[in-house]
């Protein structure tokens, strides 16, 4: 039983840290890889510099930023930091019905 209580404290100090320090530390790696999982071409993002860019290119370990006309730049895809929007357009949207719904709105 002695042993028990000397031991009590250094446990109370393990649930103390795992519950401040690891599991939220754990849980916010896992919603950021969800993140760079999710991304997408046309996605506007962030990096960890500060660079804002438009997603041109990806493949499973960089990601090609436009951020300007006619400049691309390829970074690592872990140096993405946050998405701003994601890209607006869906997939399986043809330019034809694109054009024909922009004639209906101006109407």
């Amino acid at each position: 039983m002695e042993g028990l209580t000397n031991f009590l404290p250094i446990i109370i100090m393990f649930a103390i840290f795992y519950f401040l320090l690891i599991r939220p530390q754990q849980k916010k790696a896992k919603q950021r890889n969800a993140m760079l999982a999710a991304i997408k071409k046309g996605d506007k993002i962030i990096t960890i510099g500060g660079m804002h860019g438009t997603i041109q290119e990806l493949t499973d370990d960089s990601v090609t930023l436009r951020i300007a006309h006619n400049v691309n730049v390829t970074f690592d895809r872990g140096a993405i930091n946050s998405v701003v929007s994601a890209s607006s357009e869906p997939a399986a949207k043809s330019e034809p019905a694109k054009i024909e719904e922009a004639k209906e709105e101006s109407k």
